[in-house]
C-alpha cells in the first residue's frame, strides 16, 4: 500500500488570505472611527435650529449610504449568480445582504432617536421612513428565504429574484423627499441637494464620516465574504469525506 494514502492532505481554504488581509485593515478603520468621533462631537459646530441632537446627521447619513451600497452589491451579485449560477457571485450577495440588513436597522433606529425631540413623536408615517421600513423589511425578506428555503439552491434563486425586484424601492427612498413633501428635512448632498444647503464645515465633517463608514462596510464585507468562502469549502469537504466514508 501506498504510504501516501495514509497521510492527511492538506484543505486549502481560499478565504484565509483575504481574511488575513482584511485584519490588516482593522486598525485603520479603528483610527479613522476615532477621528470621526472627535469631529463630530468636538470640532462640528452646534447647530443654531437643531442643537446638539443634529449630530446625529453625520451618523445617519453615512448608514443609509452603506445600506443603499450594500443593496447594490446585492442587486448587481444577485443578478450575476442568475446570470453565471456562480457560487461565489451568491456568496457576495448574501454577505453584503447580511451587513446591509444591520445598516437599515441603524437608519431606522438613528432615524427614530432624531426624531423624539425634533418631531415630538418616535415614528410617523412619511414617505421617506416608510420606504426606508420597506427597505428593510426586503433585506429580512431576503435573509428569511435564505434560511427557510428547501435546500440552498433554491434558497439562493428565490432570494435573488426578490432583490432584483425589490432594489426599485432604494431611488424611491432617496427621491421620496421631492416626489411626496413631508416632514423629513430635503437632501443636503447628492444630485438632489441644492447649493449652499450645508455649512462648509459641517459638509467636510459629513465627506469624513461617509469615507470612515464606507471603508468600515467595505472590512466588513471582505471579513464575511472570506468567511462565507471559508464555510462554503469546509461544507463541501464534509461532503466529501462523507460520500469516500459511505463508499
Amino acid at each position: 500500500m501506498d504510504a501516501s494514502l495514509d497521510e492527511p492532505k492538506e484543505l486549502k481554504v481560499p478565504g484565509l488570505a483575504l481574511r488575513t488581509l482584511g485584519v490588516a485593515f482593522l486598525p485603520l478603520i479603528a483610527a479613522l472611527m476615532v477621528v470621526d468621533l472627535y469631529l463630530i462631537f468636538m470640532w462640528a459646530p452646534t447647530d443654531a435650529i437643531l442643537g446638539h441632537v443634529q449630530r446625529i446627521f453625520y451618523f445617519h447619513v453615512p448608514i443609509a449610504w452603506v445600506a443603499f451600497l450594500a443593496f447594490f452589491i446585492v442587486f448587481v451579485s444577485s443578478i450575476l449568480y442568475l446570470w453565471k449560477r456562480s457560487a461565489r457571485w451568491d456568496a457576495l450577495a448574501h454577505s453584503a445582504a447580511e451587513i446591509g440588513a444591520v445598516f437599515a436597522t441603524l437608519i431606522l433606529i438613528t432615524g427614530i432617536i432624531w426624531a423624539r425631540p425634533v418631531w415630538g413623536v418616535w415614528w410617523t408615517w412619511e414617505p421617506r421612513l416608510t420606504t426606508s421600513l420597506i427597505l428593510w423589511l426586503i433585506y429580512v425578506a431576503y435573509l428569511m428565504l435564505r434560511g427557510y428555503a428547501p435546500n440552498r439552491s433554491q434558497g439562493a434563486t428565490y432570494a435573488a429574484v426578490l432583490v432584483v425586484i425589490g432594489f426599485i424601492d432604494v431611488p424611491i427612498v432617496y427621491f421620496a423627499v421631492e416626489w411626496w413633501r413631508a416632514v423629513h428635512p430635503e437632501s443636503v448632498v447628492g444630485p438632489l441637494a441644492e447649493t449652499g444647503s450645508l455649512d462648509s464645515s459641517m459638509r467636510g465633517v459629513l465627506m469624513f464620516s461617509l469615507l470612515t463608514f464606507t471603508l468600515l462596510f467595505v472590512f466588513l464585507l471582505k471579513e464575511r465574504f472570506s468567511l462565507r468562502t471559508m464555510e462554503d469549502t469546509l461544507r463541501t469537504a464534509g461532503h466529501s469525506v462523507r460520500s469516500s466514508s459511505r463508499n
